[in-house]
């Protein structure tokens, strides 16, 4: 215990109480006995804890303030979220204070700190394309051990226990696939981003084992790879020409969009000669010409349940550590980029 740094959880574990009365014990709080705080005061002192200025709004302190922190302020899928968390939040006379980390991992942990220190009761937060791609989630585990609830939602890691809700995406690409192949679709194009997007994995994972369920091969030369940030059309275009798929699905709804203008413009037909489904189910896939089938994500019900998840952690006074995931399940809304099955 010497040798890493040790956090109100440590103390708490070695010497049999809450993490909420070591907190107490470290601020003098007359609620808490002498002797119960004279040994945690001596123990913080013989392992020279400091407290992070990460982590110093605790249980005891409540601010009736939650901090959401988001990668992205553009995806309608995003806002959704905001509506659903601000919605039951309000109902439950909490304000939601909410941060945006630009995709940047520098953004996020400053972002956490300044929420941390002292502001909000808890945390909502999706994780930022820099994050999830550096594999650090150091300031995650410092707020959680500092016992500060945080609810991860859409973009999430095994590698912090919290709870967590998301939509099963690959069940979504799934679906999606099947609705395509079911059109008699058989080469269907991926778009998609880089593999350290956990959303993007597992909806690569749906549409592979839709493809290997219908007795197909998966041909990697049908799989486009885009950087997240920088959407370049050119190469879509290029891929699209190299290829002429049949059909195409997008991870998200802006690939679809950029996917189905290649297409118009060699002069094919949307859905006749080619479908199109996205992800998302946003305000660009409703108003495209043709509006396009989406993978809808439930965007306002995440974050809604993300509320709920966190509200009842802030207010719980069980002392007991336990984490819960939710599974939304996804829905196809199709348009009139697939074809109307008769």
């Amino acid at each position: 215990m010497l040798k890493q740094k040790i956090t109100l959880k440590h103390i708490a574990k070695e010497l049999d109480v809450s993490i909420s009365t070591v907190s107490k014990a470290l601020k003098n709080s007359e609620e808490i006995s002498r002797d119960t705080k004279e040994k945690i005061q001596a123990f913080a002192k013989l392992y020279n804890y400091k407290p992070n200025n990460i982590a110093i709004s605790l249980k005891n302190k409540r601010t009736k303030n939650i901090g959401v922190i988001i990668p992205d302020i553009v995806h309608h899928f995003f806002t959704t979220v905001i509506r659903g968390i601000e919605n039951y939040a309000n109902a439950k006379g909490y304000n939601v204070i909410v941060c945006l980390s630009d995709e940047s991992f520098d953004k996020e942990v400053i972002n956490m700190e300044m929420l941390a220190n002292g502001s909000i009761d808890g945390f909502i937060m999706s994780l930022s394309a820099g994050t999830e791609k550096k594999k650090d989630f150091n300031h995650l585990k410092e707020v959680t051990e500092q016992g500060i609830p945080m609810v991860l939602f859409d973009r999430v890691t095994s590698e912090i226990n919290c709870d967590k809700v998301l939509i099963d995406d690959i069940q979504g690409a799934y679906v999606a696939t099947k609705k395509l192949l079911d059109e008699g679709r058989r080469k269907i194009a991926l778009l998609t981003t880089e593999d350290f997007f956990s959303v993007s994995m597992n909806r690569n994972k749906g549409y592979r084992k839709a493809l290997k369920d219908f007795g197909l091969e998966v041909n990697p030369d049908l799989v486009l790879k885009l950087p997240f940030m920088d959407i370049d059309e050119a190469k879509i275009e290029e891929f699209l020409n190299q290829i002429e798929p049949d059909a195409i699905l997008s991870v998200n709804e802006i690939f679809g969009i950029y996917g189905m203008r290649v297409v118009q413009r060699k002069g094919l037909n949307v859905p006749k000669d080619i479908s199109i489904i996205g992800f998302t189910d946003g305000l660009l896939a409703k108003h495209a010409n043709p509006s396009i089938t989406s993978v809808a994500q439930h965007g306002e019900l995440m974050g809604e349940t993300a509320a709920k998840m966190l509200i009842e952690k802030v207010e719980s006074e069980n002392e007991e550590e336990t984490y819960r995931t939710e599974i939304l399940q996804p829905t196809l809304i199709e348009r009139e980029s697939t074809l109307n099955q008769v």
